[in-house]
């Protein structure tokens, strides 16, 4: 994974916004794929069914306790990037060669909300909705400090790079794009841009950077623009709950009052997809 750091400026927030509310149904309008040569993929593969660079995918605890305690060989700093990242490299031979590890300590930086644990928690509400969109993410000690570790993802490519290009697969994309807006909606995540979405040479989107997300705030960033998603999401969204969300994002958000923003956010966005499914059709709303 080449990391580029995020721009975090407003006015580069609503161009990326304004990118990814274009229309989806043309492929000129599609994120590009990777540098290079386009993937060899049938016209209608599914993204969901191409691992790519997801090699966690089916070997999540695997994962989850190498990243855990495998031993640090050596951490590089990353000259880019306000939130000052380190990428740590293992030894040779184990399930992964490296990891982004972030310290932020819970608490407002620079005028926003920043927490390493809001790494840990969009990881966790991604497996329960079984997105399989973000990597592997833990929480574990690095000289002395816990933060978090995130799986190094291979062979992606940042949006912000792409542009031009389109994909082989319109709707297998467009799945993945109503994905993401639909799950950063949830979460108030209000640094999803240009520099934290991520490609791979399988057309596989990749949700990276999460640390300002999971605020009581209710504002949802692409409210304007969510206006598919896919029915086996939608449906996992519907029976979310506080028990179930307080068991698995309880240690990594900020107190019970996020997690019912949370639901609330949920609620709204539930109200909103079923509106238009009345006034459009369902078929013109859940996408298979």
């Amino acid at each position: 994974m080449k990391l580029v750091s995020p721009h975090r400026a407003a006015v580069r927030l609503l161009a990326v916004i304004a990118l990814l509310a274009a229309p989806l149904q043309a492929p000129a309008a599609e994120l590009p794929p990777a540098a290079g040569p386009p993937p060899a993929v049938e016209q209608q593969a599914s993204y969901t069914s191409v691992a790519g660079s997801k090699v966690w995918l089916g070997r999540n605890a695997e994962f989850e306790e190498f990243l855990k305690a495998a031993p640090i060989e050596r951490l590089d700093e990353i000259p880019v990037g306000v939130t000052k990242p380190r990428r740590a490299f293992f030894a040779p031979g184990g399930v992964a060669a490296s990891a982004i590890v972030k310290k932020l300590r819970p608490g407002r930086q620079q005028g926003y909300w920043e927490s390493y644990k809001s790494e840990i928690a969009a990881y966790e509400l991604d497996k329960l909705l079984g997105m399989d969109m973000v990597p592997v993410t833990v929480e574990r000690r690095v000289e002395g400090t816990l933060m978090s570790a995130q799986l190094w993802v291979n062979d992606c490519e940042w949006l912000r790079k792409l542009e031009g290009k389109s994909s082989p697969d319109v709707n297998g994309w467009n799945r993945q794009v109503y994905r993401h807006r639909v799950f950063d909606n949830l979460i108030a995540n209000i640094d999803r841009n240009a520099g934290n979405l991520l490609v791979d040479p399988e057309w596989n989107l990749i949700l990276v950077d999460h640390s300002r997300a999971f605020t009581n705030d209710m504002a949802m960033p692409f409210e304007k623009q969510m206006t598919r998603v896919d029915r086996p999401l939608f449906e996992k969204l519907r029976t979310l709950d506080f028990p179930t969300l307080k068991a698995r994002l309880g240690q990594w958000v900020l107190g019970d009052g996020a997690i019912r923003a949370l639901l609330k956010r949920r609620d709204r966005i539930v109200r909103q997809l079923e509106a238009l499914a009345a006034e459009k059709g369902e078929a013109q709303v859940f996408v298979p």
